[in-house]
């Protein structure tokens, strides 16, 4: 067993121990040491991957170029930084390893408040987000070819118990909002935050509504009664974030989201021919002029009464 291993075991069941107190202070050192701790296992995972490789090459951030002595060049860690969760997906990818970023990203963000600043969270909004980073750290174990079972003892037992509590805690504030006549597709397939502390546990006040224009929430973490509009608006940016990167990147366009004249806000998502916040819907057919078809943004903007913008601009400068 390495060193490094050995440290990640012990890092994170110290986390565990202090997830386990359920105290305000415990939860900030709960962060530090599972933070570290998987960090540590993730790095082991690399290490193993490559076992004749020199670990501090398989981990190192930065590497410099210098001759091989056979008129090439090798490349050797430039300095003992090593990687961090924000370079740790690549790095993952590269060794053709799969592994779930976002719960990581999450953990590593609150890890990096507590660390660096402070955090505002409520303690249980911080015990939930390492809560959901209980699976992955179970399939870097799995990676490592370790059973966590064996080598966490006592605290494994502890992450069945936390995950098994949050999700069915997730479900039953899933099971109020499953009711609702959603204006969005998106919004029906992705989980609401509580835009107070950024926790999933939201609910429905009333678990029988079905009109999401009567929507009253209520953060189960919290005690927040978080604005539906503003969660709604949330969700979408979130969910199509990734879609809008590689829409501008690829081809140059805006999209999937623009404002929507009917609410004014950023919510209505083009590929599903609605705003997701008021439901306006909008019909564009093909410019009366030059025949080519009304783009969304023209139909947006008012310009769907049967001339472009680009038509409706000369005629203009013509008058």
């Amino acid at each position: 067993m390495s060193a490094m291993f050995q440290n990640a075991l012990a890092a994170i069941r110290m986390g565990i121990e202090d997830y386990a107190l359920d105290r305000p202070e415990r939860s900030l050192s709960a962060v530090r040491n599972f933070y570290a701790g998987v960090l540590l296992l993730a790095k082991e995972v690399l290490v193993r991957r490559a076992p004749l490789a020199d670990p501090d090459a398989v981990i190192g951030a930065r590497y410099k170029p210098i001759p091989d002595g056979l008129g090439g060049i090798a490349y050797i860690p430039d300095s003992r930084t090593t990687i961090d969760f924000a370079t740790l997906g690549k790095r993952f990818k590269d060794f053709g390893l799969e592994i779930d970023r976002a719960s990581l990203t999450e953990l590593s963000d609150i890890r990096n408040q507590v660390e660096h600043r402070f955090t505002n969270k409520p303690s249980q909004v911080v015990r939930e987000i390492i809560a959901k980073a209980f699976p992955v750290t179970a399939q870097l174990f799995r990676l490592a070819g370790e059973d966590p079972r064996v080598q966490l003892g006592e605290a494994w037992t502890t992450m069945l118990e936390a995950r098994t509590l949050y999700e069915q805690e997730l479900e039953r504030c899933l099971k109020t909002l499953g009711v609702v006549e959603w204006r969005s597709a998106t919004v029906a397939d992705a989980h609401l935050r509580c835009d107070d502390c950024g926790s999933d546990l939201i609910a429905q006040s009333d678990p029988l509504n079905s009109d999401q224009a009567n929507m009253a929430l209520l953060c189960q973490a919290c005690g927040a009664a978080p604005s539906v509009d503003a969660v709604i608006l949330e969700l979408v940016e979130r969910a199509l974030e990734a879609d809008a990167y590689i829409r501008m990147k690829d081809s140059g366009e805006s999209g999937p989201v623009f404002e929507c004249r009917g609410c004014g806000e950023e919510a209505y998502i083009d590929f599903e021919g609605g705003c997701a916040l008021c439901g306006e819907a909008v019909q564009w057919e093909n410019c009366m002029v030059c025949h080519s078809r009304i783009p969304l943004e023209d139909a947006l903007a008012g310009f769907d009464e049967g001339v472009c913008s680009y038509c409706t601009h000369i005629a203009a400068k013509d008058d």
